[in-house]
């Protein structure tokens, strides 16, 4: 309980770097608990909204916008028959997945799993069948990083399941805007479900994606992607259409299971209105019992304590803990 409080009115203390001049708003109406945030007018490119947006943290899937854009820059065939084998499984964090070894599926549509719902053995694969391999493949990552003036984004693998994958919400934000360059990323990222029939499996499986908000019709959303680990938290980054307007939300080390999505309709509500949005409305899907609070106090990140591990991109661009 205590551990909530301070979170869900830390928006309160955030400063506003922008208001639009036909529209300003009260940043203490604004209150998020997700600790990294950046509202980003995209056409202008100007900050709305911010908070701890330069702190560098673990970003976890949401490096997959950068595995694809690596992924279609080398225009490889998008029907070249790719499977998954041993290298590709989760020995960091143990992760789950529904494609098993020998599970094979054209370049396509693993990028297209890797995006929509977030498949890691999918990314893995996209990696290693880079030219050179997964070890080129994250250099080409760290490139296009430097590239886009991403000065404080590193990456460690093209899943975002090591903590060493780092960035800060102001980074992702010029990445989201990146991605959203790329037709195939803002179809992928936005499909709300698919099925594809997997080689070597002999079977058709269904996938959904990892954000509700792709189906829900008060949105406008051009391209998102979800992420967690324990060490990142809860991520939610998003392009989307709001008060007439293209905005990038970025909300990084969320706090319980249904916060993220959460604090995106607060922020909706707040750009439409300039008033805080009523808690009734911000419910997405039926929490376990007990309610919202019980939701996050069951989470794993219940035991993350915050600043254990803070890495930081030194001035020789190694990576490192402080």
């Amino acid at each position: 309980m205590n551990r909530l409080l301070p979170l869900v009115f830390a928006g309160v203390l955030a400063v506003p770097t922008w208001a639009a001049a036909d529209s300003p708003r009260d940043p203490a109406k604004l209150k998020l608990a997700s600790q990294n945030v950046l509202v980003l007018d995209a056409e202008g490119d100007s900050p709305i909204y911010a908070k701890a947006a330069d702190e560098i943290t673990p970003i976890a899937s949401v490096t997959k916008l950068m595995t694809a854009m690596v992924v279609l820059d080398a225009n490889q065939p998008m029907d070249e028959m790719l499977e998954v084998d041993m290298q590709d499984f989760d020995f960091l964090k143990g992760s789950s997945s529904r494609l098993r070894i020998g599970a094979t599926l054209p370049r396509r549509e693993m990028l297209h799993l890797a995006l929509m719902s977030s498949e890691n053995r999918a990314a893995s694969s996209l990696a290693r069948h880079y030219p050179g391999g997964t070890p080129a493949f994250v250099s080409a990552m760290n490139a296009k990083a430097q590239l886009l003036g991403l000065t404080n984004t590193h990456y460690a693998d093209p899943t975002g399941l090591s903590p060493q994958n780092v960035s800060t919400a102001k980074d992702l934000a010029h990445l989201v805007k990146a991605a959203a360059e790329y037709p195939v990323i803002r179809e992928f990222t936005t499909t709300p479900s698919q099925y594809v029939q997997v080689e070597g499996m002999n079977r058709t499986l269904g996938f959904n994606n990892s954000n509700p908000l792709v189906k829900n019709d008060k949105w406008d959303i051009q391209l998102q992607k979800t992420g967690y680990i324990r060490e990142a938290g809860k991520c939610l980054v998003m392009m989307a259409t709001i008060a007439s307007k293209p905005i990038v939300i970025v909300l990084l080390d969320s706090l319980g299971k249904y916060t993220r999505v959460a604090d995106a309709q607060r922020v909706k509500h707040w750009l439409e209105t300039g008033e805080t949005a009523p808690e009734k409305s911000l419910i997405t899907a039926k929490p376990p019992r007990g309610g919202i609070r019980a939701a996050a106090a069951n989470t794993k990140l219940k035991h993350r304590v915050r600043g254990t591990f803070q890495p930081r991109v030194a001035k020789n661009g190694k990576l490192g803990n402080g």
